[in-house]
């Protein structure tokens, strides 16, 4: 093996115009106090401190002049119980110091500051102006003619009844526009929530046997889902605790696979709706959805409700692509499922539709929301199903509504500020559960119809809640023919765009674990049920972040050539490994749930460089370094582990060596007394110090005469 390029400040040969005495001088004096005192039990070194000290000054005695000096690892200074309590607390529960805005301000500065944290409206509000508000109106009126069709739509998917999803689209954005810290966001219901709240609360209660405790129930569940959105939000940013980090786990892989399987499985559903089918399962699962559709393939299947319904879908999947190709016309495939309502209407109207096996939604109840919080259900054994259920479609339609936001506020260079988003889309949960509405968010689909109609501010969700409201006072009585085929194409259109196949093939190619929690996810969703995709998905992410702690990558570290830089020789190939030193990389803290893998492996290691070393007949494994630069923090249970990685070093006549440790564990390894048990010299600030005075104890001293062939020399 070629010797290892070494920095010029621990070249260990000879140049042109020094000769050996004065390089080893000048190294020697680089390497106080780190090189003497140093070695193992097979070299020979100055037996005492006096010694060294006194060589270490003839040294630096000859080498005034230079100014290059190894540096020890400073033990950070000790500091009182109370102070450091006091600030692990605060970067734990106020790690964005939430209350700085009200440092230094007056009395009426800090109610002002206050009032706009929690209505935005009132930071930007003054500063609107009329261009501003014919932008908003364009946008409001269009995201008005999406938000009519889908709420009818999504609400009969929660088999709830239809006008509730008008009322969904009136009092939450009304709310929202208030406090939402989004530009683009466009509040209604979305299709997935609304899976989740029929599968969940059907599984306790039946929608057709009780329809008016169904009712109450979703209601129960929204204000509990609303309840948990806002303590979200505000423990995370008025008390500063992390309680967002619940949402965490959905990560991207588990979002694209469940999201696609709720796709699948709310087009599924709408093959109820497509065949004008009267019997259709409770079940979720593709099993059972494909058992129902063909069991009654001869009895009850209407080929006037599949001809009306695939002609609907096609205009609308034509009217979406095409809007895809040419952005200028969004507003083709925004306007196109109210125009397929319309054509739906007049078409059962003129010719008698209904008569003919094509199901209308019916009559519509005129007016504004009635209250409903005397509706809300709080006795059992209801409770834990409405608590259940409003905590798992809250964090869904939470996750939703902040990725939806924070991918628009992108495009156009702002922020938002996610514990305002929390605490805006808890609270229009909490009030619209008091008005008659059932769980909202931010979808997708009307953010995405908001944004490309050129919004300026939340004012478009104003206008869209009046233009609601209006349809509510005057226009319900025209929906009573529209068919619920229509309906069903609305639906099935939607869905189709979440079901996002190039971000799995993306998965697959960078992350083939990812592509496992996505496959997960949606295989659970499709062939078990939506919970169950769920939990899978989630406990399969939590499962990698197991793994990641408890098994951490360690690294063979290498020189790179022509520099004093160490990197991983997997990674860089030519990088070359020093003979007769081992130098490893742990790339994470160290815990009690990784102290014992970490021990075998480094012995496993050390096992497998010494046979290597046997065979191609090198120089033998006289020290390990273990870089320490990515070991943020050490428990009691990793120190053991360095403990004991040190005795069977010794055992095996090895000298370790620890390179660039943090602060904090210095001073655990300080307090714990293993520096002074490993000794202060062979602590060292970088990997290259620590290499150069390995490297200049194997060529320094010679090795000592073994009287005892048989060394121990036991693994670990």
């Amino acid at each position: 093996m070629p010797h290892l390029p070494q920095p010029p400040f621990h070249s260990l040969t000879p140049t042109a115009h020094q000769s050996p005495n004065t390089q080893k001088k000048k190294l020697s004096t680089k390497l106080f106090p780190l090189v003497f005192c140093m070695g193992n039990a097979d070299y020979v070194y100055p037996s005492t401190s006096d010694e060294a000290e006194a060589a270490a000054a003839e040294c630096n005695n000859n080498d005034n002049n230079n100014s290059s000096h190894s540096h020890k690892v400073a033990i950070p200074p000790p500091q009182p119980f109370v102070k450091s309590l006091k600030y692990n607390l605060k970067e734990t529960f106020f790690p964005d110091d939430p209350l700085r805005q009200f440092k230094n301000q007056s009395p009426p500065r800090k109610l002002l500051l206050g009032l706009q944290y929690f209505f935005p409206i009132l930071e930007w509000g003054p500063r609107y102006s009329l261009d501003f508000f014919k932008a908003d109106l364009i946008s409001g009126v269009t995201i008005a003619s999406l938000a009519i069709p889908q709420g009818i739509s999504y609400a009969k998917l929660a088999n709830l009844p239809p006008i509730l999803g008008l009322y969904s689209s009136f009092v939450p954005a009304l709310v929202y526009a208030m406090m939402g810290s989004s530009r683009d966001l466009a509040v209604g219901t979305v299709a997935v929530a609304s899976l989740l709240t029929a599968s969940m609360l059907g599984s306790q209660v039946s929608a057709a046997e009780n329809p008016q405790l169904y009712l109450h129930l979703a209601f129960t569940a929204t204000f509990f889902a609303g309840l948990f959105q806002a303590a979200l939000g505000l423990f995370s940013g008025k008390f500063g605790c992390r309680l967002g980090f619940i949402v965490d786990f959905l990560s991207h892989a588990t979002i694209v696979g469940f999201m696609a399987g709720a796709a699948t499985v709310v087009i599924l559903q709408q093959l109820k709706g497509i065949l004008g089918l009267d019997h259709f399962t409770h079940a979720t699962d593709l099993v059972s959805v494909m058992r129902s559709v063909f069991s009654q393939t001869h009895q009850q299947w209407r080929w006037e409700s599949a001809l009306l319904g695939f002609c609907f879908l096609f205009f609308l999947l034509v009217t979406r692509q095409f809007s895809k190709k040419r952005p200028k016309f969004f507003w083709v495939s925004a306007l196109a499922p109210l125009t397929s309502v319309i054509l739906g209407s007049l078409l059962v109207y003129f010719t008698h539709a209904e008569k003919h096996g094509v199901q209308v939604i019916g009559q519509l109840k005129k007016g504004l929301n009635p209250l409903s919080f005397g509706d809300l259900v709080f006795v059992s054994p209801y409770l834990s199903t409405a608590i259940k259920t409003g905590i798992v479609t809250g964090v869904i339609a939470l996750a939703e509504g902040i990725a939806v936001g924070r991918s628009f506020a992108m495009f156009k260079n702002y922020h938002i500020d996610g514990n305002k988003e929390m605490i805006a889309i808890g609270t229009m949960n909490v009030v619209g559960s008091l008005t008659s509405c059932y769980l909202t968010t931010g979808p997708f689909s009307r953010s995405a119809v908001n944004f490309n109609a050129g919004c300026k501010t939340a004012v478009s969700n104003i206008v869209m809640a009046l233009a609601v409201m209006l349809t509510l006072l005057f226009l319900t009585p025209l929906f009573h023919y529209t068919p619920l085929v229509v309906l069903s194409s609305i639906i099935i259109s939607a869905m189709l765009g979440l079901i996002d196949v190039e971000a799995a093939l993306h998965l697959w190619s960078i992350d083939k674990f990812d592509f496992l929690v996505c496959i997960s996810a949606y295989a659970g969703v499709v062939f078990a049920s939506v919970e169950i995709g769920l939990v899978l998905a989630v406990g399969i992410s939590v499962l990698r972040v197991l793994l990641f702690v408890a098994r951490p990558k360690t690294f063979i570290l290498g020189n790179v050539s022509n520099s004093g830089i160490y990197r991983n020789v997997e990674q860089y190939p030519n990088a070359a490994t020093v003979p007769g030193v081992l130098v490893l990389e742990i790339d994470a803290p160290i815990y009690f749930a990784n102290s014992s893998y970490l021990r075998e492996r480094i012995g496993r290691w050390i096992d497998d460089e010494e046979e290597r070393l046997k065979i191609s007949g090198e120089a033998s494994l006289q020290y390990v370094i273990l870089d320490m630069g990515a070991v943020g923090n050490i428990d009691t249970s990793g120190i053991s582990m360095l403990e004991e990685v040190k005795k069977v070093t010794d055992r095996r006549g090895l000298k370790l060596a620890l390179a660039n440790p943090g602060a904090e564990v210095t001073k655990k390894l300080n307090k714990a007394k293993f520096i002074d048990n490993l000794g202060p010299e062979w602590i060292f600030l970088t990997v290259g110090e620590a290499v150069g005075a390995c490297n200049y104890m194997l060529h320094s001293y010679k090795p000592a005469v073994n009287d005892d062939p048989h060394k121990d020399e036991s693994a670990v």
